[in-house]
């Protein structure tokens, strides 16, 4: 019996000095993980601030409580039905995460969208102004920057999140709802979500650690206090989190970053080709095994994908060794590649499977985008256009026409009271159809129009209005 009660004494001071030593130093095993996340909080939580963004919201003042109805008000959104315009400032909370020990700082693009001031407010309590360096709608990233007055922050690396693996254990942290600086953990659920609809390059890393609103932008860290994702949005059918939570992942914020660094402008790479998704009933005659990889639908005369040889019902099967599972993981690969890069395709064709190789260029703009803002009576007073081109299609997003007109913003005018909108490409006018800005200004110039009949096309979708004078 004492032989016993002295194993057990023995190891409980073992167990004693384990806890110890496990509070000086990051944990190293899995034993010292099962005793505290605490030193992996005290090295990587310096490095996640709070982020508040003011914005200046214009708002109608109602005469009558019916205005304030979004019912009524998707009819009568016009002063003269309900008032007058206001202004009151917003306030948004969000987080972010020191990424240069300069003062360089990645979040979401929503929450620090529109914003008229920005503060950085630092785990210690010291707070900053802060000024935009990048904004980026279409991977709702966002870079920052500070003015540290030389002194240099604590910054956190950037882990390779290709190596992140399904049941990692992992950190969130954040400023959820405002309450102060909070750590979650969990484990990494899934990768490689693309059925996640918050940005244009939805790839993302899931997490059953918990994130709530105010965890936008702050860190997804793992066991060695590098960042793996930006968390950026939840499932949530009632603003909290039901453990399903999604960070960007780390490689699309390098790119990001890396980006800032060169001007305040993202060129993404340009393949000239475009894909779809393989549906279960099209596996047979495809000849594949499974549904999987992006079907080239279409492929650009003259560009890279043509030079190298990438036809109309290919099946790009992976992109640099990284399998693609869908047209979203194709897209979402080749943007994290630098211009000038290779890139190696693994393609399917008829039964076999062979590798392309092409260069990662930036997209031509050609015909050059001859940007106007459309004056006079007619129903696009107000609105931006553009002549579509290569480099116009990747910096707005993926358009429907390969070629044409295009608004780029329609939010005053006669053009902004239709309801036109960005993306919009413009088919026709009075039967006519548009090819470039130059035509199309000439086809707005008749001033004796009594009724102007116009199509647009938005998305997969063809729509015609008729407008009298």
């Amino acid at each position: 019996m004492s032989r016993l009660f002295t194993i057990i004494v023995i190891t409980a001071i073992s167990m004693g000095c384990l806890a110890t030593a496990s509070r000086a130093q990051v944990p190293t095993s899995i034993q010292q993980m099962q005793l505290s996340f605490a030193p992996l909080v005290k090295k990587t939580s310096p490095a996640v601030v709070n982020i508040y963004a003011k914005r200046v919201v214009q708002e109608m003042r109602s005469i009558s409580p019916f205005f304030n109805d979004p019912f009524f008000n998707q009819f009568f959104n016009a002063p003269q039905f309900g008032g007058d315009m206001h202004q009151r400032i917003e306030n948004s909370l969000g987080s972010g995460v020191i990424v240069g020990a300069d003062g360089i700082i990645a979040t979401n693009h929503h929450v620090i969208k529109d914003a008229t001031e920005i503060s950085v407010v630092m785990s210690d309590g010291r707070e900053f102004p802060a000024e935009k360096v990048l904004d980026d709608v279409r991977t709702d990233l966002a870079i920052l920057k500070i003015n540290t007055k030389g002194e240099k922050l604590p910054t956190l690396q950037l882990a390779d999140s290709d190596a992140v693996e399904v049941g990692d254990l992992v950190l969130a942290i954040g400023n959820p709802f405002g309450v102060g600086q909070t750590v979650t953990s969990g484990i990494v659920s899934g990768v490689a979500r693309t059925d996640v609809s918050a940005s244009d390059y939805s790839f993302f890393i899931q997490t059953d650690a918990a994130i709530n609103p105010g965890n936008s932008g702050g860190a997804l860290v793992d066991m060695q206090g590098r960042l793996i994702g930006i968390n950026s949005t939840i499932y949530s059918k009632d603003g909290g989190s039901l453990g399903i939570g999604f960070a960007i992942p780390a490689n699309m914020v390098k790119t990001i970053i890396d980006a800032s660094q060169h001007g305040n402008k993202v060129v993404r790479p340009w393949t000239g080709m475009s894909g779809q998704g393989i549906a279960p009933d099209m596996v047979e005659s495809l000849g594949l095994k499974k549904a999987q990889g992006a079907l080239t639908n279409h492929v650009y005369p003259g560009g890279p994908a043509d030079k190298a040889g990438i036809k109309v019902g290919d099946v790009i099967l992976s992109i640099n060794g990284k399998e693609v599972q869908d047209p979203a993981a194709l897209k979402f690969r080749l943007a994290t590649v630098a211009i000038g890069s290779p890139i190696q395709l693994q393609v399917f064709r008829a039964g076999k499977t062979f590798n392309v190789t092409m260069t990662a260029e930036a997209p031509p703009e050609n015909p050059p985008r001859d940007e106007m803002q459309i004056k006079g009576v007619n129903p696009f007073s107000g609105a931006v256009v553009a002549n579509i081109s290569p480099a116009l299609v990747e910096e707005v997003g993926q358009l429907s026409q390969e070629s044409g007109v295009v608004i780029l913003r329609a939010e005053t005018g006669d053009a902004g009271q239709l309801g036109l909108q960005k993306g919009d490409v413009i088919l026709t006018v009075n039967g006519q159809k548009v090819t470039s800005v130059s035509q199309f200004q000439k086809l707005l110039k008749p001033t004796n129009v009594n009724q102007w009949q116009i199509q647009i096309q938005r998305g997969e979708q063809v729509i015609s209005l008729s407008i009298g004078r």
